[in-house]
């Protein structure tokens, strides 16, 4: 059985999953993303119990969804090369906070403010069902999913 061929064809975005708590922000690509629900407005995203962002969205049962734009392959690359645990994965990169207090990085797509209503778990993954609390988009094109040159 071929299920990562036939999972590599699935097609997303590439997005940045960004969390504060505390004194504590931190962020991770993804393209395990999708929505859920139009009313009221939801999204998912899957995250793997190892990450430290599944550890900071689950305390603080915020997130946000950093839809990048075609132009930030290097912010995808910052972002899935290296653990926040160890590093400030935000340094050097501008951001603003969001209502839930989740960073909003600069020039991006579009972003997806959530607040956790629901988690399932998921094999080797947590699913944290968010509401949408705040939304915005730019007019700029969407960074197609290649996750493996950001993982």
């Amino acid at each position: 059985m071929d299920f990562d061929a036939a999972f590599d064809k699935i097609v997303n975005g590439t997005a940045v999953v960004t969390v504060k708590y505390g004194d504590k922000a931190n962020g991770m690509t993804a393209a395990w993303y999708t929505r859920v629900s139009n009313n009221p407005p939801m999204i998912a995203v899957s995250i793997s119990y190892r990450r430290f962002t599944y550890e900071l969205i689950k305390k603080s049962g915020f997130f946000c969804i950093n839809l990048l734009a075609e132009d930030q392959i290097p912010l995808a690359k910052k972002f899935g090369f290296s653990s926040g645990r160890n590093s400030d994965k935000f340094k050097g990169v501008s951001y603003k906070s969001a209502k839930s207090g989740s960073p909003v990085l600069d020039g991006v797509a579009g972003y997806l403010d959530c607040k956790v209503h629901k988690m399932v778990e998921a094999g080797d993954h947590m699913i944290f069902i968010g509401e949408v609390i705040d939304a915005a988009a730019s007019d700029r094109k969407p960074l197609p999913a290649r996750m493996e040159d950001y993982a």
